[in-house]
């Protein structure tokens, strides 16, 4: 039974008009790669139609619902450890990729064994490093088993995806660009930008962006996003924080996390284990393994009132962005960066840059 509602045909209209316009800027007689379950099928044919409008040539890797569990679930040694010669070829004929995250059942994969998981992703890394230096975007389809997993229905649901990456705007590319234009500014702002200080309820972390670069996350990554982010001087990270939304990846949820840094260190763990309920990624490793792998990838990221997504007061399922995160950190790579995870935090903090504050509940000050 098709799970399309009446409200979202305009919308997932232009929202296929962002992925193809905006995001990849797809090119007349390029190749461009749509990946995508079977549930997303209204959202990849929308984007078909786009891209043959653009006089681009889709190339659309769509399976079943049920295959990536079957995949784990069946497949042998082999099947985890070697890369499949057409993954390879597709990775390097592909010009741009659009990958469309939707699940009909967010708890299919709660009873793999999560080594597998781990092993699958290291294995198909130089696969993803092939396709990550070309032009790429991640989005999602809003799916039944989403707007359950949010405890919203799936008119609601709907309409927070098409909100949060103004899909259900008149010109939606242009409010992207408007986003883009902001976040130019914000970075423009913090030119020497040195010491950053995050404080908020059971959160006081300080940390070094000296000389790092500030990306402006305009919606060409992830749809929908609205972030400036950096990474901080590797040994910089002192002080606790901890994180108000639970997330969930792949049949197993997180909640209550609390991190203690010492120079750059995870010198304390989370206390509460992972539950095999909700929807999308966590693996819990030693400290000292995280330590590393955050070393590298951490994150201080800030996004706030000129992303509409932020005003969500509520954990939605599936976060692959903090959509509420006013100050979210860290952003880190699990288990040797074979998995990716960003975790996000309520409003209700404030962030100091150089000593002043420069975010507050939310709001640029």
């Amino acid at each position: 039974m098709s799970q399309e509602t009446a409200n979202d045909g305009s919308a997932r209209h232009n929202l296929a008009r962002i992925l193809v316009r905006y995001c990849v800027n797809a090119q007349s007689a390029e190749t461009i790669g749509v990946t995508a379950p079977v549930v997303a099928s209204p959202l990849v044919l929308a984007v078909y139609e786009e891209l043959m409008r653009c006089g681009a040539f889709p190339a659309l890797r769509m399976q079943p619902d049920e295959a990536t569990e079957t995949f784990y679930r069946c497949g042998r040694k082999e099947n985890f450890t070697r890369i499949p010669p057409f993954a390879r070829a597709f990775a390097r004929s592909v010009d741009k990729t659009i990958d469309i995250l939707a699940d009909s059942n967010t708890r299919a994969l709660t009873g793999i064994d999560p080594k597998k998981i781990v092993q699958a992703s290291k294995t198909m890394r130089p696969v993803q490093e092939i396709l990550r230096k070309k032009p790429w975007v991640l989005t999602m389809f809003p799916t039944l088993a989403y707007a359950q997993d949010a405890e919203m229905s799936l008119h609601e649901y709907e309409d927070f995806v098409y909100a949060a990456t103004f899909a259900d705007e008149p010109d939606p590319v242009a409010a992207w660009r408007a986003v883009h234009r902001d976040q130019a500014r914000l970075i423009r702002r913090l030119a020497g930008a040195d010491a950053v200080r995050i404080v908020g309820p059971g959160t006081d972390l300080r940390l070094s962006v000296k000389g790092r670069t500030f990306i402006n996350s305009d919606g060409h990554r992830n749809m929908p996003s609205g972030e400036v982010f950096t990474g901080p001087l590797e040994d910089s990270a002192e002080g606790v924080i901890e994180y108000d939304f639970p997330v969930c990846h792949r049949g197993r949820e997180v909640d209550g996390v609390r991190l203690v840094f010492r120079k750059g260190l995870i010198v304390e763990r989370p206390r509460r284990r992972t539950r095999p309920s909700c929807c999308r990624c966590w693996i819990p490793i030693p400290a000292r393994a995280a330590s590393a792998s955050l070393a590298s990838e951490q994150t201080a990221a800030f996004s706030g009132s000129r992303n509409r997504s932020c005003s969500m007061k509520r954990s939605v399922a599936p976060c692959i962005w903090p959509l509420a995160s006013p100050i979210r950190k860290p952003r880190g790579q699990q288990v040797g960066g074979a998995l990716g995870h960003d975790q996000g935090s309520a409003p209700g903090g404030t962030l100091y840059v150089n000593g002043k504050a420069f975010q507050k509940d939310g709001r640029f000050i």
